[in-house]
């Protein structure tokens, strides 16, 4: 059976008599808005992530997945996308091609699948991702789940790739900078049935349709859910595109439109995915967040000592370094850890480098601290420069003495003056801001009213936008004497959105002030009975009310989760020099957010600091013993802080145990040592030591070889009070 064009998708029967090509749609101008105004000059696809152009990691990852074509969908800059193509790797490739499609006209996602429906390229099941998705995961199941429920219910369009991700509660958002997401799901059948990323915080309430709750059983209702943005979805999609022309976005007019049809009858489904990796570029926090994670390697194999197209191995060291070949560096300069180095950079004297990225050719002079940055390819900074989380884009200089405060953006070939100090948040370009600024759309063009074409180079400045303001030579330069480029200004409500989006760590002060709020309005809405219940599942009883399954298994899950999280946030504490007291905030909006006792987050807290410890390189226990002993000491008023009862003591000497006898066994034979070492630095009471020796007596042997391990210290322990009122008898005698 042969496909006729513009056929809605090839049948069943027809897939089985033909072997099909696993096919993909990469879509290369989604959310470039929220890039500007480094996306005016280099599309935002081909932006470096780890030294590496977005669009290899998408790559990279479908052709490790098992798809055979792509198909590159680019509108904006595209030219500079197709000669990049051209140029790699990628058009050589046995058995995966890659295959450009260029349009001027198209202003959405929507628009991009209705061109690729007209080319009638698309000829069975096919994978729908941005180019700046990063991923490791494996299609096989998913794709194995859809195509059996294909056979099932031909309505059975799409399935999302769905992951946890618990949101903050103080910001509503997640990790990636994202606005927090509601999810209903079908606990068994995993059918979406409702899909919401704009909820009413300010009222905490979501409005759910009761005859979704009438209809399904079961409905599992999710704000800790992260949406990958990758799909499985049948040709079937695009022909819903070409006959909707209203659906433009793929989340806010496609998914949520399928959701309340209730007469075509089309049905959405996730596949929810745990030790894999997928994320996907669309703020510079998500930028941020995902480059450290694909140095601390969680996106393995796609890390940069491994080898993939685009991508030149450097050497992994100690602590997470990386060095690439040529580099130049003085004997006083000091590199960090979770730090990249480019080939041919050159470090100057006494310079400090921590938690960033240093692309190629870059030049770094003397007494330079550069801190939680991303330094692009062939920058110049001299010396007495200080930068902290900041981006500074290919070509740019920063001229002796200058200061970027955090949050700021310097894009292509800025220079930044002698002791120019660039406040917080702010985006530098060599082109002026255009007067009328663009909405961000899924795909977003220079100038979306007239067709898109390539955005001009830093020479030609008059044609970025319309209505542009035009630079004028006698104005003063707006970064300091000698220096080049305009300072945008922030629109209305801007700076919340900045700290927002921002690659800087969110202000101590913002925190506590959301703190604050947040505490204020949980109490307004449980005195109105309004708050939102957590995640969980609601059932509907006989008759008719809905009542929360609480399952164990979820509430054991959400402990993983949690324990995960404060790890997270101990290690950026450790990593970015942040202070006890805004560790404390952030560990108490996890343990908000997660519904957890003050017990858990004494137990998650002292993981972390052992596991530190752990993984501190050593030759011998004295050697470990000596690293726990630093942790302990460094981390002493963290420890404390969360140690307020006996209950908190007992659960770190339980958490301590299970670490010895599972995940952390080179500590086994220093239990005692350590336990002792807790005792001396006042973390552990004695009443909580003897607690925990006295609940183990009914214990089977094996659970009591770390009692036995300390019995001489415990029988010390219940001797001390002893000799204490000997030594007083005597004094009276």
């Amino acid at each position: 059976m042969v496909q006729k064009k513009g056929a809605a998708r090839v049948t069943e029967d027809a897939e089985e008599l033909a072997h099909i090509p696993l096919q993909a749609v990469l879509l290369a101008d989604s959310f470039a808005q929220k890039f500007r105004p480094i996306t005016l000059e280099r599309p935002k696809v081909l932006l470096p992530l780890v030294n590496v152009p977005m669009i290899e990691y998408s790559l990279a990852w479908l052709e490790s997945a098992g798809v055979e074509e792509v198909y590159v969908f680019c509108c904006a800059h595209s030219k500079q996308v197709i000669g990049y193509l051209e140029n790699s790797q990628w058009l050589n490739q046995p058995n995966f091609s890659v295959t450009t499609i260029e349009s001027h006209d198209s202003i959405s996602a929507g628009d991009a699948l209705r061109l690729i429906y007209e080319r009638n390229v698309i000829h069975g099941d096919f994978i729908l991702i941005s180019g700046d998705t990063v991923s490791n995961m494996s299609l096989t199941q998913a794709l194995k789940e859809h195509k059996e429920r294909r056979k099932k219910d031909t309505n059975s369009v799409m399935t999302m790739v769905i992951k946890q991700s618990k949101p903050s509660p103080l910001t509503q958002q997640t990790r990636l900078g994202n606005d927090e997401l509601f999810m209903a799901i079908d606990p068994v059948t995993k059918q979406l049935l409702y899909y919401e990323d704009k909820a009413d915080h300010l009222k905490g309430t979501i409005t759910l349709d009761k005859m979704m709750l009438v209809d399904n059983p079961a409905v599992s209702l999710h704000n800790d859910r992260q949406d990958c943005y990758i799909d499985i979805c049948s040709a079937e999609v695009l022909s819903l595109f070409t006959d909707n022309f209203d659906y433009q976005h793929l989340r806010r007019h496609f998914v949520k439109g399928l959701l309340v049809d209730d007469i075509m009858g089309y049905k959405i489904f996730t596949h929810e995915i745990n030790s894999s990796y997928a994320a996907r570029v669309d703020n510079f926090r998500s930028y941020d967040t995902i480059s450290k994670d694909i140095i601390q390697r969680w996106t393995y194999p796609l890390v940069p000592d491994v080898h993939f197209s685009g991508n030149q191995p450097t050497k992994l060291e100690r602590r997470g370094m990386y060095r690439a070949s040529e580099i130049s560096q003085s004997r006083s300069a000091q590199i960090g850890p979770f730090t990249l180095v480019g080939k041919g950079t050159k470090i100057g004297d006494n310079s400090k480098l921590s938690n960033s990225v240093i692309g190629e050719g870059c030049t770094i002079g003397s007494n330079v601290s550069i801190e939680g940055s991303y330094i692009w390819n062939n920058v110049t900074i001299e010396d007495d420069c200080k930068l902290r989380h900041a981006i500074v884009c290919d070509g740019v200089v920063i001229k002796s003495g200058a200061v970027l405060e955090p949050g700021v953006i310097l894009s292509f070939k800025v220079v930044v003056g002698q002791q120019f100090v660039v406040p917080a948040y702010s985006k530098v370009s060599l082109l002026p801001q255009p007067i009328n600024q663009d909405s961000d759309e899924e795909l977003e063009y220079a100038d979306s009213s007239s067709g898109a074409v390539d955005s001009p180079s830093i020479n030609d400045p008059l044609d970025v936008a319309k209505g542009e303001s035009i630079p004028n030579s006698s104005d003063p330069p707006e970064v300091g004497i000698s220096g080049a480029g305009y300072i945008w200004s922030l629109c209305e409500g801007g700076h919340e959105e900045e700290w927002r989006h921002s690659i800087a760590p969110i202000p101590a002060d913002k925190l506590s002030e959301l703190a604050r709020a947040t505490h204020e309005e949980l109490d307004l809405s449980i005195q109105d009975g309004s708050n939102l219940p957590p995640s969980g599942e609601l059932i509907c009883d006989s008759d008719g009310t809905i009542s929360e399954d609480d399952d164990n298994e979820d509430f054991k899950d959400d402990s993983a989760y949690f324990e995960k999280e404060v790890e997270a946030t101990f290690l950026r504490a450790v990593h970015e020099g942040v202070e006890q007291d805004h560790v404390i905030l952030e560990v108490n909006s996890l343990r908000l957010s997660y519904n957890m006792s003050s017990t858990h987050c004494a137990g998650a807290i002292f993981y972390s600091v052992m596991k530190l410890a752990a993984e501190t390189p050593h030759a011998s226990n004295s050697e470990l013993f000596k690293s726990a002993a630093s942790a302990i000491t460094k981390w002493h008023g963290l420890l404390k802080h969360y140690l307020q009862s006996i209950d908190e003591e007992i659960e770190i000497i339980m958490k301590f145990e299970e670490m010895c006898g599972e995940y952390a066994k080179e500590f086994s034979p220093l239990f005692a040592q350590i336990l002792h070492l807790l005792y001396e630095k006042d973390i552990l009471q004695e009443e909580a030591i003897l607690s925990w020796a006295s609940e183990k007596e009914g214990a089977d042997e094996s659970d009591k070889i770390f009692v036995k391990q300390s019995e001489a210290f415990i029988q010390w322990l219940k001797e001390a009070p002893e000799e204490d009122e000997d030594e007083d008898e005597d004094e009276d005698n």
